[in-house]
């Protein structure tokens, strides 16, 4: 009796330790397969593990002729405007969206979310085409704007759950000692829903310096991001250059995740959608 207890507790705890194992081995496989291209100097077929380690190929991608510190600076200075501009929008969106009884206010929802609801290559061409006859392909400007229409999606979803799961006591407290509404806004308001928009932004942020097809059709070969430069040495065969860059690229995005999972509470979380 005790050896049967004991299979079926092992048995049963089999199924969690497989499942853990797994999901380890997806996530962490091929972020170990990066960091050994990242520092593999010689990997030859049929060779399992790299021959030769070094950072030969980091100083190649550094070095000033690499163009890496110039993809690096369009990469952040494109995702802060993307970011800049998308709360600009969706600050005002969220509140609206959150306050006021829209006879519309699910379709517009909808309409936010339509960007992502369709395969990203034709809507990135048709404007692309649409950009080439307004002057806009191979400009930052351009670059901005087709990043910022995947970004709205996060930015007013995230801003509206963020003024939905504000406390409207505190708000009415105010008022009635004598604040305006402007006032109100600034010292009640925003500074709740401060955390939500900190995590909209951040959210923006990561998608624009990883956006590629956008930027693919919009800025090249005038405006070279990192996630270009990845893809032009990944077709090159220049795999190593190609993982440095993927590195370089996690590196904000494990960051901010971190930092969203501090600012991004419960919340705010379950007022997404309403």
């Amino acid at each position: 009796m005790a050896f049967a207890s004991l299979a079926r507790r092992g048995a049963a705890n089999l199924l969690p330790a497989v499942m853990i194992g797994l999901c380890a081995f997806v996530v962490f496989g091929p972020l170990t397969n990066l960091f050994l291209w990242a520092f593999a100097e010689k990997w030859f077929f049929p060779a399992r593990y790299p021959t030769e380690f070094g950072f030969d190929f980091w100083h190649r991608v550094f070095r000033p002729r690499a163009g890496a510190w110039t993809s690096l600076f369009n990469s952040v200075w494109i995702a802060l405007a993307t970011v800049a501009l998308s709360m600009a929008l969706a600050v005002p969106a969220g509140y609206a969206l959150a306050r006021l009884k829209l006879p519309a206010r699910a379709a517009i929802m909808l309409i936010f979310l339509l960007p992502q609801a369709f395969p990203s290559l034709p809507i990135f061409v048709n404007i692309a085409q649409m950009f080439y006859g307004l002057g806009l392909n191979g400009t930052y400007t351009g670059v901005v704007l087709v990043h910022s229409l995947p970004g709205l999606v996060y930015a007013v979803w995230i801003a509206t759950a963020a003024f939905s799961a504000v406390d409207r006591t505190m708000e009415e407290a105010a008022r009635n000692l004598g604040a305006a509404p402007l006032r109100t806004f600034r010292d009640i308001t925003l500074p709740q829903a401060f955390p939500g928009l900190v995590a909209a932004s951040i959210f923006v942020f990561l998608d624009s310096i990883d956006e590629f097809t956008g930027t693919f059709f919009v800025g090249t070969p005038d405006i070279t991001t990192l996630p270009i430069l990845m893809f032009n040495a990944s077709m090159g065969g220049n795999y190593q250059i190609a993982a440095i860059t993927a590195l370089i690229l996690l590196i904000p995005s494990i960051g901010f995740m971190l930092v969203i999972e501090r600012f991004l509470k419960a919340d705010v979380l379950s007022r997404i959608g309403r």
